[in-house]
């Protein structure tokens, strides 16, 4: 028997810039999924801890998978790759345990698919690379799952470290742990799960994605980030579409935002990330155009607690909000926001703290 964990994660900033070639700054969370694998089966078995019913198919690649949906999917399409892929994966059952809440933007799917990929590299004795084994759950996002998302999940997912943040270069993939000493500075990132729905295969992401590149093929670039802020004002001039160029101007001061924050991160100078925090939702509601109504709420309630700086975080329309708060302040921010949501007659959110944990490993 063989048994993984691979966490969540929070994005404290870098929204939407992982698809366009960028910079994203996550962490992961105490939070995650398990996947315990055995070879006692006749077929492939998935079952979810979480879920009534196990799914049973026969072996196969992904050209000839049986139409099963939801988490299922990203569990046997881990399977299915490896097959096409000239893989004998044999009869499993693996079995996965999550307590990420899904649909609050915290990346429940690439917690699920990290810990199941780690978990059969491991039973199988596949010796994959840490490389390989990134591509191995991306594709099974992309390509099995369908859902269009850009790496960035994964990569923290399997990489992070505890008591800091991963700088990623989204289009080479490399990474470096940013320090995040958030109890030395004596603050604390509080998480408001605003509970309204949260899903990343929807229409608007995709649509976003595909303006973006849209936008990138105007322009003559690569992607989105191979353009500089300082030449934002005349790559906007250059597009004749207003919804490209909001994306435009959402990517390319997000990918600065994300350098700075590393920057003063870098300089041990946390207490001033505040301020692009709020500007990064900022762009987010007013560009981007990828927030709702509670998330919005949360932002300014934090805002009005005393927060350094509030954002939305995760692909959009829902999820999670973020608030950079003095830790001796926390249960006073929290009451102000649950105050706020009841006065919009929103449910009531959950909220906790959350501080950087280390990545995949064996549980």
């Amino acid at each position: 028997m063989t048994r993984w964990f691979a966490p969540g994660r929070i994005n404290l900033i870098g929204e939407h810039t992982d698809y366009n070639d960028g910079f994203v700054l996550p962490f992961a969370l105490e939070v995650g999924c398990t996947a315990t694998i055995s070879g006692r089966a006749e077929d492939w078995s998935a079952r979810s801890l979480q879920e009534p019913d196990a799914v049973v198919v026969r072996r196969s690649g992904l050209s000839d998978a049986p139409e099963v949906a939801g988490w299922s999917r990203y569990v046997l399409g881990v399977l299915w790759l490896l097959t096409d892929r000239g893989v004998d994966v044999p009869p499993l059952e693996i079995v996965v345990d999550s307590d990420v809440p899904t649909g609050a933007g915290l990346s429940s799917s690439a917690a699920l698919v990290c810990s199941v990929v780690r978990a059969v590299d491991d039973h199988l004795g596949l010796g994959l690379d840490d490389d390989a084994v990134f591509a191995l759950t991306r594709d099974v996002e992309n390509d099995a799952v369908g859902a269009p998302t850009g790496g960035m999940d994964q990569l923290v997912s399997l990489r992070g470290r505890a008591g800091h943040v991963l700088l990623c270069d989204m289009r080479s993939h490399a990474t470096r742990s940013v320090p995040l000493d958030l109890a030395g500075a004596g603050l604390a990132v509080l998480v408001v799960d605003t509970r309204a729905p949260h899903q990343h295969s929807d229409g608007e992401y995709g649509a976003r994605r595909r303006g973006c590149e849209e936008a990138a093929r105007q322009l003559g670039v690569p992607a989105l980030r191979d353009v500089a802020e300082d030449d934002l004002a005349d790559a906007l001039a250059r597009l004749h579409d207003d919804e490209l160029r909001r994306y435009v101007r959402h990517v390319v001061t997000e990918d600065a935002r994300v350098l700075e924050m590393a920057r003063l991160l870098d300089a041990d100078a946390l207490a001033e990330i505040g301020p692009h925090l709020s500007a990064s939702h900022a762009s987010m509601r007013d560009d981007f155009r990828i927030t709702v109504p509670e998330v919005d709420t949360a932002v300014d309630a934090l805002h009005q607690a005393g927060a350094l700086g509030a954002r939305m975080t995760g692909g959009g329309f829902g999820g999670c909000v973020i608030g950079l708060v003095p830790e001796r302040d926390v249960a006073a921010a929290g009451d102000v926001v649950r105050r706020a949501f009841a006065d919009a007659g929103f449910n009531e959110p959950a909220l906790f703290t959350a501080a950087p944990q280390d990545g995949a490993r064996p549980a």
